[in-house]
């Protein structure tokens, strides 16, 4: 099954329960929340007091993407606001398997990032005890970025790494995901489709989600 993962990165924040609920109409399988400090990277979001009142709006599974430094000391914090699934930057924590046993013993599913210049395979040895590896396709930080165009090789190689371990995480991918982009992306063997500026940033919300949850069904 193919899950689309609108990120309320992109929407607007001062109707936020009115968007969620939109796209949950609309196709939603999750709902992505980008979460940045501006140290990890240059841009700050928002944070747990948010993703409560995301968790108040909606019955879908709430997707946390923390780029943020030191996400160790927020993970009770975000799993308190009602996160579901908690991914980590691969770049940022030391100690992973740590990282991820926490998670999951708070009791959520556990993901790691990858971003655009590390290697699929630097996540070989905790591939096994995953969920979700997310595989950035522009640098994080900011919405709205283009398509890095090496990124569907890195989406072949992650379904070949999973396939080599017999892992079943599920492949992730964020940015530049769009209307002209979605196949391409999809092909190369993508399970959750991240959308933000393609879906809350269109004319019309509740269609920009219906035409990529119809492109990738």
């Amino acid at each position: 099954m193919k899950l689309l993962a609108p990120s309320i990165l992109s929407a607007d924040i001062a109707n936020l329960s009115e968007q969620i609920k939109l796209v949950e109409k609309n196709g939603a399988d999750w709902i992505h929340c980008d979460i940045m400090d501006g140290h990890f990277v240059p841009n700050i979001t928002f944070g747990p007091v948010l993703v409560e009142a995301a968790r108040r709006s909606t019955d879908l599974p709430l997707d946390v993407h923390l780029m943020i430094k030191n996400p160790d000391n927020f993970l009770e914090d975000f799993k308190n606001a009602g996160a579901d699934i908690i991914s980590v930057h691969y770049e940022e924590v030391v100690h992973l398997n740590r990282t991820i046993s926490k998670i999951k013993e708070l009791g959520a599913k556990a993901g790691v990032v990858i971003n655009p210049s590390t290697p699929v395979s630097m996540v070989k040895d905790i591939a096994e005890y995953i969920d979700l590896l997310l595989i950035m396709t522009v640098n994080p930080g900011f919405g709205g970025q283009s398509f890095i165009s090496n990124s569907e090789r890195r989406i072949s190689e992650a379904v070949k790494l999973r396939a080599e371990l017999k892992a079943d995480f599920l492949i992730e991918v964020d940015g530049g995901v769009n209307k002209n982009t979605i196949t391409k992306i999809k092909n190369a063997g993508c399970d959750v489709f991240v959308a933000g500026s393609s879906i809350f940033k269109a004319k019309d919300v509740s269609i920009a989600a219906a035409e990529l949850k119809k492109l990738i069904t």
